[in-house]
């Protein structure tokens, strides 16, 4: 087994025999912590068999364990920098594929059948925090195959990814990435864990796609509209939100009629509405 990368000694070795310096407009925080990448390695479940795909691998810490449990990995990296010490630090993994790529102007799906993947993949990262939701939520409507994510993220935005109603962490997040997967929170991580320490603290964030959705809407785009409307003002009423969202065009007595044909109190807030009342909702004000 080669000698691991994410030991503290290790990392400082690296980074000192490379020169390398941190860059802030890449939000490079390199996990240090072999107990936390133990934790990631058991919360995705990585299998043999599994084609496993990570968004900035830095130094390959977490790719290096990757590497080891899966199949495959594909690790995809913004910084020119970091490719060269990747060469270096993963060559005795004949598994695993650099890309130097921004990950979020990289064709996924194009990438997968070049590739001849065809079966769901795990994505895994240390994501920056800057370009969590973009990255969670554009896996999602890419309509790649994909079992799921396992990602380190801020811990605020975990906790508001996995809220359920009437908490004050839920809103238009929780329900965008809960229509697609189920949420939950495999760790958390404190700053000492990571080089150089971050402000915040973070967490292990598992995404389990569903196979089915939750959910049956007559139209995704409208529900979540009426979503974002409902919580653009959460301390106004839900009436007040829709017929304020000029985005939608709703009259007050549509929403009104709309609320006491599925049972909802005129009086409620967005923030106490499910997943599935939010649906319901959206159908119901497209009835004509």
């Amino acid at each position: 087994m080669e000698e691991r990368i994410a030991s503290p000694a290790k990392t400082i070795e690296i980074l000192q025999s490379n020169d390398f310096q941190f860059l802030k407009k890449f939000g490079q925080n390199f996990l240090i912590d072999l107990h936390v990448l133990d934790k990631i390695i058991r919360a995705a479940d990585v299998q043999a068999e599994d084609v496993c795909v990570e968004i900035g691998p830095g130094i390959g810490s977490l790719t290096q364990a990757l590497a080891e449990h899966a199949r495959e990995v594909i690790a995809v990296e913004i910084d020119d920098r970091l490719i060269p010490i990747l060469q270096e630090n993963l060559k005795a993994y004949s598994n695993v594929t650099l890309i130097h790529q921004d990950f979020l102007k990289l064709d996924v799906k194009a990438l997968l059948e070049e590739k001849g993947i065809h079966r769901p993949i795990k994505v895994i990262a240390n994501l920056p925090y800057y370009i969590t939701t973009p990255i969670i939520m554009g896996l999602f409507e890419s309509g790649i195959p994909l079992a799921g994510m396992t990602v380190m993220v801020q811990e605020e935005v975990a906790r508001r990814i996995q809220a359920g109603p009437g908490s004050k962490d839920y809103g238009a997040l929780s329900l965008a990435v809960q229509y697609y997967a189920e949420a939950y929170i495999a760790a958390f991580v404190p700053q000492n864990c990571f080089m150089p320490r971050p402000k915040v603290g973070s967490a292990v964030l598992q995404l389990t796609t569903y196979k089915e959705k939750p959910v049956s809407v007559k139209d995704e785009k409208r529900m979540f509209s009426l979503i974002r409307a409902a919580f653009g003002q959460r301390r106004k009423t839900l009436v007040n939100c829709l017929r304020n969202a000029e985005a939608l065009a709703l009259d007050k007595e549509r929403i009104l009629e709309a609320l006491e044909s599925l049972g909802i109190s005129e009086q409620i807030r967005g923030e106490a509405l499910t997943l599935q009342q939010f649906a319901a909702l959206s159908d119901a004000l497209m009835e004509d």
